[in-house]
């Protein structure tokens, strides 16, 4: 494996990861309708410096998703976010605390071939 490939820690880091140059995305879930970005940067500013925390809105209604990103300045800090803050309480909920895929992820199916509907993963039937 190429050196620039593995982070100093030993362990490989995927390509979206090593190109991003103003520290580490983590995806928080199951975020409480009540809890404010503020109280969220409140909460990862414990373990280093937080560069921004985004919460998703649904882009018709508006709506709080229950869901966001925080970007900490460092890898090293949003590994120790995501170590120590998986199951912590915010609010009246246990947040979940992950690597978030990169921007232009795109989550497909179990095969791979991004099936929709409600027809995903049913077998076809004979005759039609």
């Amino acid at each position: 494996m190429h050196s620039s490939l593995v982070h100093k820690d030993g362990n490989y880091r995927p390509a979206w990861e090593r190109k991003l140059k103003m520290g580490i995305e983590v995806y928080v879930g199951r975020i409480s309708g009540t809890v404010t970005a503020d109280e969220v940067r409140s909460l990862f500013s414990v373990v280093g410096t937080v560069t921004s925390v985004h919460l998703v809105t649904d882009a018709a209604s508006g709506d709080f998703r229950g869901c966001g990103y925080v970007r900490m300045s460092t890898d090293e800090e949003a590994r120790e976010a995501i170590d120590l803050l998986n199951g912590a309480k915010l609010g009246d909920s246990l947040i979940v605390v992950k690597d978030a895929p990169p921007k232009n992820f795109k989550k497909t199916g179990p095969a791979g071939g991004g099936q929709r509907g409600n027809g995903a993963g049913k077998q076809p039937q004979k005759g039609r």
